[in-house]
């Protein structure tokens, strides 16, 4: 007899969290909605807890009492719990046997962390837990047995494409006879693809939010424009992947059929696709090693048109060629830029510099930003130390811009 599977939805009221419960109401018998956690869309969150009925919900620390008084006023028994110390009770509550961390931004790195401590199963959807404290999460799954399962489409697809030794065991892609040559990250190009770089200057919120493909939030529609989003994921793939970021490459496919590859030494090209949808990976981690129905629509083959293939011009998207310089520089330089980015992403869509000043701010970071080298035993404490420094310096900057 096969056991619900408990899960906790870290981050509910964004688009992940939208496609993985949309499956899991789908397959009621198999899933369990434990626990949900959101930050702005509190009526959003409200209308979810009143269709699963989760035993726990986190919500901002300020919003516990009103949302719990409104919780009870509608009959609905839930445990509320709030801010980051809420999100971490959750993320190591007994009762949970998933924790799918979709929290945007540095916000979902303690909790994501915390999960794989309590040896968790953890779908990943945030990037920074890994662009961030990508050496510490992935010790922190080895020693305490946790599982972790990407659900970023490009990070699953080239899971899917792995021997499932590799799969088990990263370390085991460096061993001949799986013969891995390198990885492929495809990337949309995001809506700036056929533009130049002057009228990417020019481009206001909602020209950069407006993805050809995906529908997203909009932090990573916009990283998406910049192509700082396919930087990210590289830094992620290189941790996730055990490969350093010479082994990774970036390629622009604009239809997004094709998620992601992986090159074997005999010339052989590995890849997964799938309609532009997540709720692809997201049920393939859910049910991994098995299969269930997702939900998305077939491929049709027959209605593809031809497949592109482009290589991506660093001067227009330097986002990604910064991206490799901080991989290469190590883990405070991946932190620093994370930072810087998030910093300037949100004064580009508060309106104070230019779509193309994202990548100016984050350039000035990586040289300007002063931090120590982390240690091999480093933590979570010293790695938003290093965040904070990054925020403030880049904080002083946008307002000279702005």
């Amino acid at each position: 007899m096969v056991m619900t599977q408990r899960i906790a939805v870290l981050g509910a009221t964004g688009s992940i969290g939208d496609s993985t419960l949309a499956i899991l109401a789908a397959h009621p018998h198999d899933y369990e909605v434990y626990a949900l956690s959101g930050y702005q869309r509190l009526d959003k969150l409200f209308a979810l807890c009143q269709q699963f009925i989760p035993k726990r919900v986190c919500v901002a620390v300020d919003s516990v009492n009103e949302f719990a008084q409104r919780l009870n006023q509608a009959g609905l028994k839930i445990d509320v719990v709030g801010g980051a110390a809420g999100l971490i009770d959750i993320a190591t509550d007994s009762q949970v046997d998933t924790v799918v961390a979709a929290i945007v931004g540095a916000a979902g790195l303690p909790s994501t962390l915390a999960s794989a401590r309590a040896g968790k199963r953890i779908l990943l959807a945030n990037k920074e837990a890994l662009v961030m404290a990508g050496q510490v999460m992935i010790e922190a799954v080895k020693t305490h047995h946790s599982i972790l399962l990407p659900i970023d489409s490009e990070h699953n697809a080239i899971f899917q494409c792995l021997p499932p030794v590799i799969q088990q065991d990263n370390t085991q892609i460096h061993e001949r006879s799986h013969g891995v040559r390198k990885l492929w990250l495809t990337a949309s190009g995001g809506p700036f693809l056929q533009q130049s770089f002057s009228q990417m200057q020019k481009a206001g919120v909602a020209e950069a939010v407006k993805h050809p493909n995906w529908s997203m939030g909009q932090k990573i529609s916009v990283d998406s424009a910049t192509m700082m989003n396919k930087g990210l994921e590289l830094i992620e793939a290189c941790h996730l992947f055990d490969l350093p970021e010479n082994k990774i490459n970036v390629v622009i496919h604009p239809q997004s059929i094709i998620h992601s590859m992986v090159e074997y030494s005999d010339g052989s090209f590995l890849a997964q696709l799938g309609s532009p949808d997540m709720k692809t990976p997201i049920a393939h981690a859910l049910s991994y090693p098995a299969r269930i129905n997702s939900g998305s629509q077939p491929l049709d083959l027959y209605a593809l048109s031809a497949l592109e293939f482009i290589k991506p011009d660093l001067q227009k998207f330097a986002c990604l060629h910064l991206a490799r310089q901080a991989m290469q520089s190590g883990t405070q330089a991946t932190i620093v830029l994370n930072a810087a980015n998030e910093m300037a992403v949100a004064a580009f869509l508060a309106g104070q510099v230019r779509l193309t000043d994202i990548a100016d701010i984050n350039e000035q970071a990586l040289s300007q930003v002063q931090v120590s080298t982390l240690s091999a035993n480093a933590d979570i404490d010293d790695i938003l130390a290093i965040d904070g420094i990054a925020r403030r310096y880049t904080e002083v900057l946008i307002a000279k811009m702005a």
